[in-house]
Order: structure tokens, then sequence, then C-alpha cells
């Protein structure tokens, strides 16, 4: 960007700039000068003068303007300073919708993917297409307006087609160029996407200033960048010391409009001359290689230096560099032709194995907890790890003290791998599972029990207190009864007070009573009251599910709920008549019959309904007539964020009429998410796995009213 002639005289103009009186004429070099000094600091990290001589100069600049207003510009280094607060975030469409990318987990995977260009492009398979290959940067996507060579816009990635407008605290990212010459180009408008990060380093320094300050610790820079672009306050924004890394021209056109993004020959040419004016662009772990052999082994190589690297990556993006063979390959709904995402398998590293504690569930499962050496994998901090049951201990040959490889499956599910025997110093304690529940419950053990065929210990005791309060935390839950506001918390303290011991209990409470405790209030009794009052009328189906019968899932709560008109026609039920239900087997039969064998469950069943509790087949509980052969027929299908012309409830029974399943998490077996407003993790993971089909909540209201099924 600075030759070095260039160079040489912004450093003695600086000098000059340090001993004298700023005049107004002195306003444009000054603000060069400043320009300038932010380049060498931070795009090429090679400051030339110390942060004191820097903060004098901005000074400097900062009286001339006070004094001179009417000499403020837009672009001024000055206007990096944040001071206005910004109540919320509007959302603003991209010039240039974002697609996913598909992602790649092995060598073969990027085999297939260089037959596909070929193939696409009309290349002969013995020729070597040129590739560029740039981190898959581990932070939070910003999308970049440039109008007449100044910044007048900057976006979060958002649903891909409209992102928050975060341009408030772009400005006072340093890396961002407020003025950038794209009219050299005869550019008059252009969008560049980029990704904004915290660098191991800063994070570290972040942290301790945060510590010392007594505040929170940001658990990994990537979520540490991501709420930093989404601060109220820009003043504060800029403490956070972000980079962006541009890496797209995504959109580019003159002043009548014409595409300008065609006048580049390759990719690299592109991000060349956003280099050239003044964007920081991806270096280290970058590189233009010819044939995929050679891009496969650089991808190796990163892998193996990615722990020396300042910024998190997760894997690497692979381009075909020209743009003839990028348009020759076009674009899926989803991701582009041209381009594969090549994810690094889950990190792993070594922590101790302290002790095993041991979690009853609410059948009264034994679950055995690790608690190890915090350990800090992928950016997030691991302590705790399910071992799942007593069979996984034996086979991974587990120990009190043991050094054990931890790992983050698919960077999100911690699992401890093996045990590393070689490393005992002879002091490591066999871990023992217990015989007896581990909740003292009325002063006495209860023998855990193990049913055939199963590799989990239970407690049997039905006056197990903690299994208890696990069954009425579920009732409660979104899973079961579905009370809007009643967190897990609520449940214990009124269960601590004696006011709640069984499932009918919540529909007894004293609201005057609620609203005279500690960090409630009258309206939180009244939330409380208006959530218990609006759960009587749920279907059966919810009703039948949040009795926590062993064996008895959503799932099968629905179906069995399609057969009856009244929650008591089971009490009468013989096995038969449940398996002749398709998918319900002899455990869910025998589980349910057991449970309505129980007078103790029969009084308590009797109280739910006395207390104005649904237990009759409502609408919602009838078989759903499904349309055959639809776009959605035999799909998964998922939906997440706030949708606006539907509720949650409405989109999944159409989508069920349309002849989808409906499921609860984002993974490789999930066909179609469907994205409402404000869309999180669920989004981010799907385009990660990148097989699944992303639409807006408008592209599955077009299916529904072709099938009839909407209006």
């Amino acid at each position: 960007m600075y030759s070095k002639d260039k160079e040489l005289k912004y450093f003695d103009t600086t000098n000059k700039l340090l001993k004298k009186n700023v005049e107004i004429s002195d306003l444009d070099v000054l603000k060069d000068v400043i320009r300038y000094h932010e380049w060498k600091y931070y795009i090429q990290d090679n400051p030339v003068i110390s942060d004191y001589d820097y903060d004098i100069l901005f000074k400097k600049l900062q009286r001339l303007e006070e004094q001179n207003p009417d000499y403020i510009t837009v672009d001024s280094p000055t206007k990096r300073v944040g001071s206005d607060l910004t109540n919320e975030f509007q959302s603003v469409s991209h010039y240039s919708p974002m697609l996913s990318l598909e992602n790649s987990y092995n060598e073969e995977d990027l085999w297939d993917f260089d037959k596909q260009v070929k193939k696409l492009s009309e290349i002969d398979s013995s020729e070597k297409v040129e590739y560029v290959i740039e981190p898959k940067y581990d932070g939070s996507t910003i999308v970049l307006v440039y109008e007449n060579d100044i910044l007048v816009r900057a976006a979060t990635r958002g649903t891909g087609q409209a992102g928050d407008d975060i341009t408030n605290n772009a400005r006072v990212i340093r890396s961002i160029p407020l003025r950038a010459k794209f009219s050299a180009f005869n550019i008059y408008r252009a969008e560049i996407r980029g990704e904004a990060l915290i660098g191991k380093d800063v994070f570290e320094k972040l942290n301790s200033r945060r510590e010392k300050e007594k505040q929170s610790l940001f658990v990994n820079p990537r979520n540490a960048a991501s709420g930093s672009l989404r601060m109220k306050d820009a003043a504060e924004v800029k403490n956070r010391n972000l980079t962006v890394f541009s890496y797209q021209l995504a959109y580019a056109v003159d002043k009548d409009g014409n595409d300008l993004t065609k006048r580049f020959d390759k990719h690299s040419d592109s991000i060349k001359m956003l280099s050239t004016l003044g964007f920081r662009v991806p270096q280290k772990a970058t590189k233009t290689c010819m044939g995929i052999e050679d891009t496969i082994q650089f991808c190796k190589d990163i892998e193996e230096q990615r722990a020396n690297l300042n910024f998190e990556i997760d894997g690497l993006v692979i381009k075909a560099n020209d743009l003839n063979i990028q348009e020759q390959c076009g674009y899926t709904s989803h991701h582009p032709r041209w381009a594969i995402a090549f994810k690094y398998k889950a990190q792993q590293a070594v922590s101790t194995l302290e002790r095993v504690e041991y979690q009853v569930g609410r059948f009264g499962t034994i679950t055995p907890v690790a608690k190890i050496t915090p350990v800090f994998i992928g950016g997030v901090t691991v302590s705790s790890i399910s071992l799942h049951n007593e069979d996984f201990i034996l086979k991974k040959d587990l120990h009190i003290g043991d050094k054990v490889v931890v790992e983050r499956a698919g960077e999100v599910i911690p699992y401890i791998v093996k045990s590393l025997p070689e490393l005992r110093k002879g002091n490591e304690e066999k871990i023992i599972f217990p015989q007896y529940c581990p909740s003292n419950h009325g002063g006495h053990d209860s023998i855990l029990q193990k049913a055939d065929e199963e590799a989990a210990w239970y407690c049997s005791d039905n006056a197990c207190e903690a299994t208890n309060l696990q069954k009425l935390i579920f009732f409660v839950s979104k899973s079961g009864m579905d009370f809007d506001g009643f967190g897990e918390s609520y449940v214990s303290r009124f269960v601590d007070l004696g006011w709640v011991n069984d499932f009918s209990d919540f529909y007894n409470l004293n609201y005057n009573l609620i609203a005279q405790l500690e960090g409630f209030g009258s309206k939180s009794a009244s939330n409380i009251e208006a959530a218990v009052k609006k759960s009587k009328k749920n279907p059966l189906w919810r009703v039948m599910h949040s009795l926590s019968i062993r064996h008895l899932g959503k799932r099968a709560s629905k179906l069995i709920a399609q057969k009856i008109t009244n929650v008591w026609e089971l009490k009468n039920w013989k096995e038969e008549d449940f398996t002749d239900i398709k998918d319900i087997g002899p455990s869910v039969a025998n589980s349910v019959i057991s449970w309505f064998k129980s007078e103790e469950n029969i009084k308590i069943l009797e109280k739910l309904e006395q207390l104005g509790v649904n237990t009759n087949q409502t609408e919602e509980d009838k078989p759903i007539q499904v349309i055959e052969a639809t776009p959605l027929s035999d799909k998964t299908i998922l939906f997440t964020g706030k949708l606006l012309e539907l509720s949650r409830k409405q989109a999944q029974n159409l989508a069920e009429k349309a002849g989808a399943k409906n499921v609860s998490s984002v993974s490789k077996n999930l066909d179609i998410l469907v994205v409402g407003e404000k869309a999180g993790s669920k989004l981010k993971k799907a385009k990660d796995i990148g097989t699944i089909e992303i639409y807006e909540e408008t592209e599955f209201i077009k299916i529904l009213k072709e099938l009839n099924l909407l209006n």
C-alpha cells in the first residue's frame, strides 16, 4: 500500500508534527500520517512509533477538529472513537447473498471435490486446477459496504440474506479502512466479506484485565469477538481490539450499476486489490496451489502448525482460483460448487481425572461424570465429561488420578478417548461404581439395580428424592408440560419449601405466598400462574410424556395418543394393544402397563384431572392427514429463530401434513433447516455440516401454499 519512499516521508512528517503546534493547514497531512501508522500497527503488525507518540498525534487531530468542526469528515480517524450508544440493531439486506460451504473431513472428499470441479468446468482429468487456500477463521462474519470510497455500512452475516447493522461498531475496528480508493478501479459500490477475530495474545490480555476488574471472563476468542460486534457501546468495542481479515470481494459495480467483479481473472487478484487498498487480508495459512495433491499437502502442513497461529481456525477454505471456472461450476441452493471447507479433526488435550461424581436421572439412572483438571480445547474450557455408565469406565480402564486424552467430538461434545496407563505413578485409584444410590433419601440406602441387557445402573426406590426432583423438573420443562418461564431453580425452591411433592402440587400453588418470596414479587407470581393455567389445555400426548413413564418418549406418546380418546383407556390396555401400533415395542408397553398398576400413580393422575388438566384427546393429538409426494416428503425438518407468519407449533404441524418429520436438533441426519429472525447456533452448525438445505420462512410458506395447506 505504501512505497518505501512514501513510508520514509510519513516517518519524517511524523517527527515534524510531533514537535509543532498543528494548524488547520496541517489537517489533511495529519490524518494521512495517522492512517499510515494505523496501517503499520493493525495491518502490518510492525509499528514504527510508540503508543505514546501515536496518542499525541491523535489528540492533536481531535483538538483541530473541535476547533474547526466544519472540517470534520466521515473518514477521519477520530470517527473510530465510538461515543453514541445504539439501543438496537436494524436489519439490512446484503447486496450479494451469503451461502454456506460444503464441508470435507478427509483427503478423499478433496479428491472428489477436484473431480467435480473438473467435470463441471469441462477440464480434462489429467490437467491441474489452480486452487487458492485460505484459513477458515473461527470468528464472526462481517460484511462491509463502501460507496464512493467511503465505508457506509457494516453488517453481521445474519441469515445470509440480511444481517444486523453494526456500522458504528465497525468504525472503531482499526483494520477496517474508513476510506478505500475503490474509485481507482472504477468501482463505485463494493461489498467486502471478512471475519472479525480476537487474537490469542489479545484474548489473554483482555481476560487478564477483566479478572483484575473482577468481571466475568470470556470463554474463548470466538465468543468474545462475536459478542463484541453486537455491543451497544462502540467505545467498548474499540477496547476489545478486534481484527478483521477481509477475504472476498462479493459485489462491485460502477456508477451505472455494471458488474465489475468479472474484471478480475482470479480470486487472488481481487484479494491483492483489497490488500493494496489497505485491508488486512489472510497471509498466514494461505497459499495458491497448482493441483489437488499440493492442496492436500498444504492442508496437512497447516494442521500441524495450527496451534502456532495467533488466531483460532477450524479448517481451511479451498477455492477454484479462476473466476471463469467458478462461473462454470455455479452454485447449489446451499453452497458454491467451486469451494469447499476442509475441517480439521477434533482437537485433543491431556488432563487429569480428579474424581467421579454420580448424577441421578428422572428414571433413577445413575450417570458417572468425570471431573477433570480444566483444560482448554478448541476454544472451550472443559472440566466435566460424562462417563455414560460402568461399562464405559471398565472398557477405558479409567482410574482416579489417571492422565486421560480428552477430545471434543465435532468440536462440541467433550469425550474421554483413553487413559494413559504408561504415565501412572502408582497412587492412582480404581473407580468403584457405587452399590447404593448416591442420594441419601430419608436416611436409608437403596441398592442399585441393573435391568437385563442394559448397561446403566439405576435406583428403583420410588421414594428417591433425587429421582423425584428430576421428574418434577421435567414435568414443567419445555419437553414436558411447558410451563413458560418456570425454571429448574423454581422447582428446587418450591420442593425445599415443601410446596411441591408430586405433579398435582403445581396446580395447587399459593401465588400470594410466591409473590412474597425474595426475588419474586407479584409480577413473577402472576406469570407463573398464567403458565400453569395455560398448561391445563395441553394435548394428551404432552400430558402422557410429562408423567416420566420409563421408555415412553415424545414420539411414542404421540402415537398412543392418536389411538385413544381418554388417558384412562390405557388402564385396561394389554401388551398387544400397544405393540399393534407401529414403532411401539414391548418395552414401552410393559412400562406403561406397570405405571397404570400403581395406585399412587393413579391417585396423582386423578388429582391432575380434578384440577383441570386435560386428559382427553385433542385436535392436535389426532392423526395428521399427510399429503403424498411433496417436496418435503420423508424429509427431516427443524425450525429455528423467530418465525413471523406462523407459530412454531403451526409450522411443525404443517410440515408433518406435507410429509416431513420434525426433529429437535441439528445433525447430519437433518435434511432441512427453516430459519426465522435471529437464528443462532443451529444455523451455524447446519452451515458447518454443509449437507443441510436452509430455507427462509418465505420459501417454506411458498411450498405450503403450493400444496394448498395455506391460503
